[in-house]
């Protein structure tokens, strides 16, 4: 009976990989019948073959489309009835047939009620609990197919939120962040891709290639031969991918459904001359806010690579929790009642990073920083973190900056260009204002002051919530930038609506 059974799978699972060519090979066209009509938010990464090879290294071609076809539902709900959730979700990929059936309840309410039953110490079923898993056996044929595969995936879903939220909750009080970000990101087994969107709608999903974990930002990269042509892209979506179930006691897999949330959506056509920010012999760089890098090759005007610059505050829930259509909502803020005149205008804390593929030019933190309601001009309130007049504050780039790329034939390091990041604390330790974004330093001239050789260079960086100004001079004999200043410039509206004030 059991070898029966396994025979009767393992030729349905050759079925399966069939069905997931074309009958034309891997080029050709999917018919209609074809098309799995699930939910956007997650989607099935797997391997696609026409054979496969058994346990003694036969290779067996699999079934013919039209076997399956002419199976009985019912025989093929009686399989479906023996898989777990993963491999439900993914055989209900295969095709539309293939994802009616795979939303049977039955199959659902039982693999609900057995992740999700009650736990009970003892041999004596509660009636209370009886009636309540008889009540939803009757309640299946009243719901529309599908109901409990969504009551599952939800259920789920909380947990992870739930596990994910308990790990983040110790915060670190010199940085405001979460001290266990690294952690989180590796227990959900989170990643990100980008999604390239043609005018004609067509879409190519691409797996990150690189990563790395700064202080208190993470670097994606993607590259490879096979970009689309930049002349039919449109949009390019940034999202992050996570298992749709969470299992800490295994090693999370890229296979099987993956929950898309998006992050952001950028317009690819801003790729001009006022987005430009670098180039090199080989490549121009282009800066599309929030925090992404893209690289042209000069001379076909192609694509060469994408990066990513996430800021850690709030990364693991935009990376997760959002769909795959509409990005994670921040909860909604409740001002401090303070009663001080000069409330959200003192006690700021900041954290800046320049840095590039590992290598620091510098880390900075400021504690103390304070305006007056008289520095508000133009909608914005000045805080001077490092002052222009006094040389006791000024600081030095440590190595030669430079923004570091790769592809999978070259590599670079562009000139006068790096990472900033950016972590403004309030007066009461909470994260104000929050960016990792590529910045460049551009020439403004020989410096004015007398005590200074060289040029004087800026780096400038503007978003909705404020504004960065940086001032440096390059100095010949030690052949180091110099930063000689440092003014931030706080958004009244932001500053109103975080500590209800009027200002």
């Amino acid at each position: 009976m059991a070898t029966g059974r396994g025979r009767l799978l393992q030729q349905l699972w050759f079925g399966l990989q069939a069905l997931r060519l074309p009958p034309g090979g891997a080029g050709a066209a999917p018919g209609t019948d074809r098309e799995a009509a699930g939910p956007a938010e997650f989607r099935f990464q797997g391997s696609r073959s026409s054979s496969c090879v058994d346990a003694f290294g036969t290779t067996v071609p699999a079934l013919k489309d039209y076997a399956i076809k002419l199976m009985p539902s019912e025989i093929l709900l009686k399989i479906f009835s023996y898989l777990d959730a993963v491999t439900l979700l993914c055989a209900g990929c295969v095709n539309r047939r293939f994802y009616h059936l795979a939303n049977d309840n039955f199959i659902w309410i039982r693999i609900y009620s057995t992740a999700f039953s009650p736990k009970r110490s003892n041999w004596k079923v509660n009636s209370a609990e009886t009636t309540a898993v008889s009540m939803n056996l009757l309640s299946v044929e009243d719901k529309e197919a599908g109901y409990w595969k969504k009551e599952y995936i939800t259920k789920q879903r909380t947990s992870v939120k739930a596990a994910l939220a308990q790990v983040l909750q110790p915060v670190n009080p010199y940085t405001g962040l979460p001290v266990k970000t690294k952690e989180a990101l590796r227990i959900s087994g989170l990643g990100w891709v980008i999604i390239l969107k043609e005018k004609n709608g067509k879409e190519y999903i691409m797996e990150h290639v690189d990563l790395s974990i700064n202080d208190s930002s993470v670097t994606i990269m993607w590259y490879g031969k096979n970009w689309p042509q930049l002349a039919t892209l449109s949009t390019l979506d940034l999202c992050g991918v996570m298992p749709v179930f969470m299992d800490r006691s295994k090693t999370p897999s890229k296979n099987g459904p993956r929950w898309h949330s998006l992050i952001a959506k950028y317009n690819l056509s801003n790729l001009t001359e006022s987005t430009m920010i670098g180039w090199d012999r080989l490549i121009r760089i282009f800066c599309l806010h929030p925090g992404l890098l893209v690289g042209l090759w000069k001379r076909e005007e192609e694509l060469a690579f994408v990066m990513a610059n996430l800021h850690f505050h709030h990364l693991v829930e935009k990376s997760t929790l959002g769909s795959a259509t509409v990005p994670y909502e921040l909860p909604p803020h409740t001002p401090l009642l303070d009663d001080n005149p000069e409330c959200g205008l003192h006690g700021y804390q900041l954290h800046v990073d320049m840095h590039s593929a590992g290598i620091f030019y510098m880390c900075g933190t400021f504690r103390s920083l304070f305006t007056k309601k008289g520095s508000i001009e133009n909608g914005y309130v000045k805080l001077v973190v490092i002052s222009f007049k006094n040389n006791t504050e000024h600081l030095p780039l440590i190595g030669k900056v430079g923004l570091s790329w790769r592809t999978d034939v070259f590599d670079g390091c562009i000139k006068s260009c790096s990472i900033m990041d950016v972590t403004l604390l309030d007066e009461y330790g909470k994260p104000f204002w929050c960016f990792s974004s590529p910045v460049c330093m551009r020439s403004s001239g020989p410096s004015d002051g007398p005590n200074f050789l060289g040029h004087t260079y800026y780096v400038d960086y503007v978003d909705s919530e404020g504004k960065v100004h940086m001032e440096l001079v390059w100095i010949k004999e030690t052949e180091e930038y110099f930063i000689v200043s440092l003014v931030l410039y706080l958004r009244i509206a932001k500053i109103n609506h975080w500590f209800g004030t009027t200002y």
